[in-house]
């Protein structure tokens, strides 16, 4: 796919708060990915006796399904989940938000950290509501099919 697409891919899952995380045969559960285009990866914060956890130990393969309309995105993710030891990864994107889930905050015995790195991807990027509402209007008159973004399938 375009580097457009991938550079779109990249910027739009900054800006996305949660995802559903589906790793092994475990049910997809709503996560917050910590997206960093320079590691080529998607970085899950949770606890060790997290099934995601249990899963990324494993080295499974892992689904993200996206639908976020904060990030104007929508797809799915395919990849690897693995377990990661690097504690500098972790401080560097500890947050608020990660300590709220832990009773002693970093220094909880249960933080672990995960590693999730993309295979595929196939997603649809709009530039948001208003563009989405205002292309189906148009589209009723025009009898036009609406143009709400990219769509593509980008391999990394």
């Amino acid at each position: 796919m375009t580097a457009t697409l991938t550079e779109t891919f990249w910027s739009n899952m900054s800006k996305i708060h949660v995802v559903l995380l589906g790793a092994g045969n475990g049910t997809p559960v709503p996560m917050s990915p910590l997206a960093r285009k320079e590691d080529g990866a998607i970085w899950f914060i949770t606890s060790a006796d997290h099934d995601t956890f249990v899963a990324a130990k494993a080295g499974e393969t892992a689904d993200i399904y996206l639908c976020d309309s904060a990030g104007h995105m929508y797809g799915t993710i395919k990849g690897h989940l693995a377990a990661s030891q690097d504690d500098d990864k972790l401080d560097e994107l500890w947050s608020p938000m990660a300590a709220a889930w832990f009773e002693n905050g970093r220094e909880d015995d249960s933080v672990r950290l995960m590693k999730y790195t993309p295979t595929e991807a196939e997603i649809w990027a709009s530039d948001g509501t208003a563009k989405y509402l205002f292309e189906t209007i148009k589209a009723n008159f025009s009898k036009a099919k609406p143009d709400i973004g990219e769509y593509g399938i980008i391999h990394f």
